[in-house]
């Protein structure tokens, strides 16, 4: 049975248990990730501690991803751009031993995520109502360079997709996605230059805080984007590791309202990444098709260190039934859902 939080408290007592397991509309409990205690010697949690702010956003021409992460022995940063038109897909990442210069926030609510060297500049801020991406890498694809200034409206009352869930008996995962955030500014890339309009581009966040087995799997899919009648209406789908028999992180986001489903099937084909994907669940609530035009492959293999992805692009149509039981009716909504293995 799926468990809703609504009591604010920390995410760890004090001898590092989780002092709660569920799901939220907002985030409720404090990540006191100091309290982690997996490893007899403290000193070596944070090398197992994974962290990072991964932002999305989607344009009537372009998708555009910046992300700022800190697994504990290493930074990781990586920007990319799709345009939807041409197809064409350029990324670009950096991997930075230990860590050095990536700061990020205690709490998904507010502060600063930061990465700056001779390269590249890379910030997020979280204020209360707004979230700002500023990035700037002069010698993105062979000097083209990239540029963003992008301003995400987040009002107190939007409701996000937030779990806590367990993972074995020692490690954890806190997470929170954001959807359907109203996007304004500009992104530079080359030549080409876009003004966002909060009426046509939308922003969405993945933060995650937590302590994963060293061998995983997840599948993970999303969506942010405008019905017909202009309500905005996000998708955030995922499996693959942990207990997720008191949360799982579905859900549907119209104009801002979660609206909660159990656990979903993702029925594709591994390997043969562009054949139709189905999602349904177990309640009757959600049956999707997703149709992929882009594959997004990410490989980093440095022996024992090991992540591949395939992140789908492609058009979701099909039908879900909110809380209150109306159906709902999508077609052809742009977003993405990916396959990921990891040795991390």
């Amino acid at each position: 049975m799926q468990t809703e939080l609504t009591q604010p408290g920390p995410l760890l007592d004090a001898q590092g248990r989780l002092a709660q397991i569920g799901w939220s509309r907002q985030p409720v409990l404090e990540c006191n990730l100091e309290n982690a205690r997996f490893y007899a010697l403290k000193f070596l949690q944070r090398f197992r501690i994974k962290r990072w702010d991964y932002y999305a956003v989607f344009t009537p021409r372009r998708f555009f991803s910046a992300t700022i992460a800190d697994l504990g022995y290493a930074g990781n940063l990586f920007v990319y751009s799709l345009d939807f038109t041409t197809g064409d897909l350029h990324e670009e990442g950096a991997v930075i031993p230990f860590g050095k210069g990536v700061r990020l926030p205690r709490d998904s609510t507010s502060g600063e995520t930061v990465f700056k060297n001779k390269q590249m500049s890379l910030r997020f801020e979280a204020n209360s109502g707004e979230r700002r991406i500023y990035v700037d890498w002069p010698g993105f694809h062979e000097g083209r360079g990239i540029k963003a200034e992008i301003a995400l409206r987040c009002p107190p009352e939007h409701e996000s997709m937030t779990i806590v869930i367990p993972i074995g008996q020692k490690r954890f995962y806190y997470n929170r996605k954001i959807n359907n955030m109203p996007a304004a500014g500009t992104i530079d890339y080359g030549e080409w230059h876009e003004d966002l309009n909060p009426a046509e581009s939308l922003g969405s966040l993945d933060w995650g805080r937590g302590v994963w087995e060293y061998k995983c799997f997840w599948n993970w899919a999303s969506a942010s984007g405008f019905l017909p009648d202009g309500r905005r209406i996000g998708l955030n789908l995922g499996c693959g590791f942990g207990d997720l028999s008191r949360a799982t992180e579905n859900a549907v986001i119209l104009d801002g309202c979660v609206h909660k489903l159990g656990v979903v099937k993702f029925d594709y084909q591994s390997g043969n990444y562009m054949r139709p994907w189905h999602f349904t669940d177990d309640e009757g609530r959600l049956d999707l098709t997703f149709t992929p035009f882009k594959d997004r492959t990410a490989q980093t293999n440095l022996g024992v260190i090991f992540s591949e992805v395939h992140q789908m692009f492609g058009r979701y149509s099909g039908r879900v039934k909110l809380d209150d039981g109306k159906e709902l009716a999508i077609s052809d909504l742009i977003g993405f859902a990916e396959e990921h293995h990891a040795r991390w």
